[in-house]
């Protein structure tokens, strides 16, 4: 059995904003969520900056008592899965319940409440750690503590692998989906992690831009001044459903899932290969069935590296041959930063959006091409242009890379 796969729902959170509407805008006017950190003092950082998540609160999605039984990362899942779901129009109960499933991931998952609770150890023994230490930093309780709040009683997991983790989320929905194990999926990633660990320990692998002085330049895709990425926070949510149950509902859809890749460089723990992601994008575009000449738009992982640009610059060379050059390319990491795990939830959005608006996003602060990156990045400015068919890619630490084929939606 291989069901049609559909997005009726989206609910994001980041940089740039909160919610669909201020997102898309940011993107499209090409404006950077990047600034100084203010929620530690980072003074004596290598990197002092980051893209932080402004103006939430949790207030607005989670019973007050709930809230502190759960770190940052749970509480931007449960709020864009509701701005997901209202979206969607679609409500849970009795009767579809045990056909909605979830699947949100996290690539470090709680790690501010670890710190927190191991400073309290230190000040007062293990009596003074909390109840709700353990589920309220674990990975998988964004997708348990959606499924609860929301009833989803389908599957339920949760995805951890590194900054692919949302695009895999997702991919891993669309397939039970394919297969009738579930009708509609809860699907994404979210990352809350701006800390003196996480900073401190991107930081000692130089992996982090340092252009300290000028926050909404430090992240720049594919220019010959890129110095590393910019650590940023959020989530990213979609509703997937199967066509028919979304028609029978009057959804209105988003665009459609065609194809998903898996791929592995083994080759590196955070060294970039050409070979896995060239053949992760094969593989999406093979699953779905179509030639590789009908994809219009790639939004790239482009974290902004030495080393990962360029690899992915090779890669899709070695897809698409002469047509790569061809192809609109940008990086939303050049706005929002590296969300990690969550970055390939917002940017499917993104994605979706670009399908949904016929408008490529700008790779911003590409002012000095890198002579090795020579392909059409979108420099600067979003451009109008039909796009019917886009891949999203997203690569992770120890060489784990995941991509999706999106379409526009046609009956």
């Amino acid at each position: 059995m291989s069901r049609r796969v559909v997005i009726t729902g989206m609910g994001i959170i980041s940089p740039l904003g909160i919610g669909i509407k201020e997102n898309w805008e940011a993107l499209a006017a090409g404006k950077s969520g990047i600034g100084p950190i203010t929620k530690f003092d980072a003074t004596n950082f290598p990197s002092r900056i980051a893209g932080e998540v402004r103006n939430f609160n949790p207030e607005d999605y989670i019973d007050r008592k709930e809230i502190k039984k759960m770190d940052a990362f749970i509480h931007f899942a449960i709020a864009a899965t509701q701005m997901a779901l209202n979206d969607a129009r679609l409500t849970i109960d009795q009767s579809n319940a045990v056909r909605v499933g979830v699947i949100i991931g996290s690539g470090i998952g709680g790690l501010p409440l670890l710190e927190n609770q191991y400073q309290a150890y230190l000040k007062g023994g293990h009596r003074r750690i909390s109840p709700f230490f353990i589920p309220g930093m674990i990975v998988n309780l964004a997708s348990g503590q959606v499924a609860i709040k929301f009833g989803a009683k389908g599957p339920n997991s949760a995805v951890c692998t590194a900054c692919a983790t949302g695009t895999h989320a997702i991919g891993d929905a669309y397939r039970l989906i394919r297969v009738a194990e579930a009708d509609i999926m809860i699907a994404g990633g979210t990352e809350s992690v701006i800390t003196p660990l996480a900073v401190g320990g991107f930081s000692s692998m130089k992996a982090l831009s340092t252009r300290n002085e000028e926050p909404e330049k430090a992240s720049r895709p594919f220019d010959a001044g890129r110095d590393g990425f910019v650590m940023s926070e959020g989530v990213g949510v979609v509703i997937l459903e199967e066509i028919g149950s979304a028609v029978k509902r009057n959804a209105a859809i988003h665009a459609e899932i065609v194809g998903y890749g898996m791929s592995s460089d083994a080759y590196h723990i955070s060294a970039p290969s050409t070979d896995g992601p060239m053949r992760v994008m094969q593989n999406a575009i093979r699953s779905a069935n179509v030639d590789p000449s009908v994809v219009d738009f790639i939004n790239a992982h482009g974290t902004s590296t030495p080393q990962g640009d360029k690899a992915e610059t090779d890669a899709i060379k070695k897809v698409f041959g002469e047509r790569a050059y061809k192809i609109a390319i940008s990086s939303t990491k050049s706005m929002m930063g590296h969300l990690l795990g969550a970055a390939g939830g917002v940017e499917t959005i993104a994605t979706v959006l670009s399908i949904k608006h016929d408008t490529a996003t700008p790779t911003i602060n590409l002012t000095a091409p890198d002579p090795q990156c020579d392909l059409n990045y979108v420099p600067n400015q979003s451009r109008k242009m039909t796009i019917n068919y886009a891949l999203n890619n997203s690569f992770g630490f120890g060489g784990t890379n995941a991509s999706l084929l999106l379409k526009k939606y046609s009956e």
